[in-house]
């Protein structure tokens, strides 16, 4: 039934990965509020709105990185380039209107994204290692949201100016 939609393996591979980035596009990107202009609090916006995606659409990201990362040859040169856009427009929004003035005038701004991104990726790469034997849906995420909130609260007193002005 599967080949009446699709003529082979390859057509049916090609839209799934056209779906993937579509899905993400539609139900990833738009959702972020690119006004925000603080750093740290884009990313815990961005964090909020990955987390949904990924229990809505929890093979998504997961398929696509298994392709890109292996560099599939299977995939067309249109994909990959549609690919690379998608990841492109994903990095642009995560630094896109930022106020720098917010760090510390002894911090460059460059070096404490980095610093602040790996911080985060760290911490879900710890939480993704810690869930991946336990069922999400019945989870109750609170207090993991709270601790992850408290870590972002420490990285705005370590590279934001005193903000109690």
């Amino acid at each position: 039934m599967l080949f009446y939609y699709f003529k082979n393996k390859k057509e049916l591979y090609h839209y799934l990965v056209e779906f993937s980035l579509d899905t993400i596009l539609s139900e990833f990107f738009d959702k972020i509020d690119m006004n925000e202009t603080d750093f740290i609090e884009r990313l815990r916006q961005i964090a909020r709105i990955k987390f949904e995606f990924n229990k809505r659409y929890p093979n998504v990201l997961s398929f696509l990185a298994n392709i890109f990362i292996k560099e599939e040859s299977d995939i067309s040169r249109d994909l990959k380039q549609r690919h690379e856009k998608v990841m492109q427009m994903g990095y642009s929004m995560l630094y896109e209107n930022i106020d720098t003035t917010l760090f510390r005038s002894d911090v460059d701004p460059e070096k404490a994204f980095k610093l602040i991104r790996w911080s985060i990726e760290g911490y879900q790469n710890e939480l993704i290692n810690h869930f991946k034997q336990q069922n999400l849906v019945t989870t109750n995420m609170d207090p993991y949201w709270d601790e992850f909130y408290d870590y972002l609260e420490v990285l705005k007193t370590i590279y934001y100016t005193d903000r109690k002005e």
